[in-house]
């Protein structure tokens, strides 16, 4: 007696459609691409304008944390020579050159 309109029951219920699956997937589709992609994609451009713009003279900051001066590009393999101090230059690649510091602010560390 109560098996019977339980099984009744349970056939009664429409399955899930597809649909409400698709809206769900491009749910997930537009939160992944305003949540991960274009913050992310945006950071890549500024760090591209960046290094674009770097010029001889300015001061830079690296992923390191060393802050030095500019004093040679070389424009054909994207390197670039860093004065730390009078004494000491290194040689670091523009990709882990992280900003580009105010003038004098060398001076005042």
């Amino acid at each position: 007696m109560f098996i019977s309109q339980a099984h009744a029951a349970a056939e009664g219920a429409a399955p899930g459609g597809g649909f409400e699956m698709l809206i769900m997937l491009a749910m997930f589709a537009v939160i992944f691409y305003f949540m991960i992609y274009r913050p992310q994609a945006k950071r890549v451009k500024e760090h591209k304008n960046l290094m674009a713009s770097m010029a001889k003279g300015d001061e830079v900051l690296t992923t390191g944390g060393l802050v030095g001066k500019i004093t040679k590009i070389a424009e054909d393999n994207d390197y670039l020579s860093i004065e730390l101090n009078p004494n000491n230059e290194i040689v670091v690649k523009k990709d882990f050159v992280t900003a580009v510091l105010p003038k004098g602010t060398l001076k005042s560390l």
